[in-house]
């Protein structure tokens, strides 16, 4: 898949909680944004922080065509995510950009029912292949999962695509949704097990708890196809300088190109 590097404008930087900002750039030369699939990701380039070398890999959140604005979900953790969650509108930014192999989504996905689960910043390439999943014609769920409810992003950009079911380690809620206390693996809408296949993205023992609970499945005979997005340490995004290497049951696998999505199956989990 070809890949860009193009010099983006803040349209916006949109603040959600103390840590968490949404940037919504478009192309500077007035250029059509490329065709992302579900799961991709950028690589970013942190100009003027002496202390940032490389680029930051980030999830494409949402890619709206019509408007022609690419979003990017930040959390603010370390030097480069703190410059980019400064970047205030008019401000540029360079993208290398779509990067990886995403979610699949086929013909057969009309028919089927997904459930797309997240945790924490996590939660940032599902909205979009929620979106993707939703034109193909499949029906589409999520269950989000933080400690808080200040600390789920995009809620009500969620509502939009499908049901929503939340979970909190604190208890929190929000108004009109299915909100349990406890992890995501916990809730009882995935305890159910009637989903025809799953997606996830977030912290990785949170993806391992549920590649378990629908090995489960498959034990009584309800096959279930799981993907999850993993998020080893990246630096070329690439597949260039081997740092994000996975070990699979084919082999070490990159994963900035041959991911960052895997099939459970594959995985030595």
């Amino acid at each position: 898949m070809k890949k860009y590097i193009t010099d983006f404008m803040v349209v916006a930087n949109e603040q959600l909680s103390d840590r968490l900002f949404v940037l919504r750039l478009t192309p500077v030369d007035g250029s059509r944004i490329a065709t992302c699939h579900a799961g991709q990701f950028a690589e970013l380039r942190v100009d003027d922080e002496p202390q940032v070398f490389l680029r930051r890999p980030i999830s494409i959140h949402r890619v709206d065509y019509d408007a022609n604005e690419l979003w990017l979900l930040i959390q603010r953790a370390g030097h480069g995510t703190s410059k980019l969650s400064g970047l205030r509108a008019r401000d540029l930014l360079n993208i290398i950009y779509p990067l990886g192999n995403g979610f699949t989504i086929d013909e057969q996905s009309q028919e089927m029912h997904y459930l797309l689960i997240g945790g924490g910043v996590g939660v940032a390439p599902l909205l979009e292949t929620g979106y993707q999943l939703k034109l193909s014609g499949a029906q589409v769920s999520f269950l989000l999962g933080g400690r808080s409810c200040a600390e789920i992003a995009q809620v009500a950009q969620f509502c939009k695509v499908g049901n929503v079911y939340i979970t909190t380690e604190d208890g929190s809620s929000i108004d009109g949704l299915d909100c349990q206390r406890g992890f995501v693996t916990q809730h009882s809408v995935l305890k159910e097990g009637r989903f025809d296949a799953i997606r996830v993205c977030g912290p990785l023992p949170m993806m391992k708890a549920v590649a378990h609970l629908v090995s489960s499945w498959e034990q009584n005979k309800r096959p279930h196809f799981c993907e999850v997005s993993l998020e080893n340490k990246m630096a070329c995004g690439l597949g260039v300088c081997l740092c994000c290497v996975e070990d699979t049951k084919d082999g070490h696998k990159c994963v900035c190109s041959d991911g960052p999505v895997f099939d459970i199956h594959d995985l030595k989990w």
